[in-house]
């Protein structure tokens, strides 16, 4: 969907283009938290429970719980309660396809940042 498309969609909703802006900065800044890209990675492989995630990423639980109803609430996440347990799994609709664009691009574009800087860390070390 180009810009424009999406344009004309939000104001078909009411939505102006202020607005718009707002939504792309909940949409990104979901991703600036450590933790929730940690858990957004670590469901690729599969439904985990809150106790899975929060051992896992090595969280609190609170603040894992809070996390998870914001990826929730942005639909990076699906959760199925079974029983008393909550099951989250990545979005494979959306989420999923978005996350292996990232990491291609990361893996051209961004990884090399990564390495320039640690040269550069070395190279103070000596």
């Amino acid at each position: 969907m180009s810009r424009n498309n999406i344009l004309e969609s939000i104001r078909s909703q009411s939505i102006n283009e202020k607005e718009l802006y707002e939504a792309y900065k909940i949409f990104f800044g979901t991703l600036v938290s450590d933790s929730r890209l940690r858990i957004l990675n670590l469901l690729r492989s599969g439904k985990k429970n809150v106790s899975e995630i929060y051992e896992a990423i090595g969280k609190e639980q609170t603040s894992t719980s809070h996390d998870l109803a914001r990826l929730r609430q942005c639909g990076f996440v699906k959760v199925d309660v079974k029983g008393k347990f909550r099951y989250y799994s990545l979005n494979e609709k959306t989420i999923e396809p978005i996350m292996i664009l990232i990491d291609k691009h990361m893996a051209g574009n961004c990884i090399h940042i990564l390495h320039k800087q640690k040269m550069k860390g070395h190279a103070h070390e000596h």
